[in-house]
């Protein structure tokens, strides 16, 4: 039986493009091919399995489209990495993310510094003119195992989290410390797709003009922010997830 409960046809029933898609499905599933699996070329599976070109292509085509498989031009087909999930309507914790997908998390801090807020910090953050002098200002990379899996640029404000000067984030997790610092009351997420330039092509190990996901976050206590992080994932290995409830009983809204 299939996980969305219904029951799956007997393999005599299937066609045979049914009968190859369910059993690569098994394969990855299984992990008999793992995530990052290279697939023989399209040629040498339709003949490995007796069938056309065509109709290898169709399967192929359908597994990547579900996201199971990854086609890359020039190099072939893979099995797809896990994707990481992001709750938007929390904080979510990048450290307990990367475990959730049974790799082994570590940063690695770029830059930590003392410096005025720039224009667009000061805009993004709502910070007035004359409140902030300085933010702590820190950059980072975030690692699954030995793949990047987030750039990060954060500011602070050191007025609502002094100790975070004195804070050695080369062995602190910036946004873990501050989960269990700060008492924060209310947070604000945006959500954007961007292409790489440079600097994140270098740090994520991506393709220049690559597709990639950027979530910037800011966080409060009582009208006062106490972040702004900006935080980038490669398009293809990361997805944001929402749950909801209807607003009032029965999907009416509540009074």
């Amino acid at each position: 039986m299939k996980s969305d409960g219904t029951k799956m046809k007997p393999e005599k029933t299937r066609s045979l493009h049914e009968t190859l898609l369910h059993r690569f499905l098994t394969k990855i599933v299984t992990q008999e091919w793992p995530p990052g699996f290279q697939l023989p070329f399209e040629t040498n599976l339709a003949e490995e399995y007796g069938v056309s070109r065509m109709t290898m292509n169709k399967v192929l085509s359908e597994l990547t489209r579900q996201g199971y498989l990854v086609r890359r031009r020039k190099l072939g087909t893979f099995v797809a990495q896990p994707k990481a999930q992001s709750a938007i309507m929390e904080i979510s914790d990048i450290e307990a993310e990367v475990r959730a997908l049974g790799l082994e998390h570590r940063f690695t801090l770029t830059a930590q510094r003392l410096r005025p807020p720039t224009p667009d910090e000061r805009r993004r953050a709502i910070i007035a003119d004359g409140d902030v002098g300085e933010v702590l200002a820190l950059e980072g990379v975030h690692f699954a195992g030995a793949t990047p899996f987030c750039l990060e640029e954060r500011i602070i404000n050191p007025q609502m989290a002094p100790a975070a000067l004195d804070v050695d984030f080369n062995h602190e997790v910036p946004g873990s410390w501050l989960l269990r610092q700060i008492p924060w009351t209310l947070g604000r997420h945006t959500i954007s797709a961007i292409n790489a330039d440079r600097e994140v092509a270098r740090n994520l190990g991506l393709a220049l003009g690559e597709a990639c996901l950027r979530v910037t976050r800011r966080t409060e206590i009582s009208d006062t922010w106490v972040t702004l992080v900006s935080q980038i994932y490669p398009g293809e290995s990361h997805q944001i997830v929402s749950q909801f409830t209807p607003p009032g009983e029965d999907g009416r809204r509540a009074e």
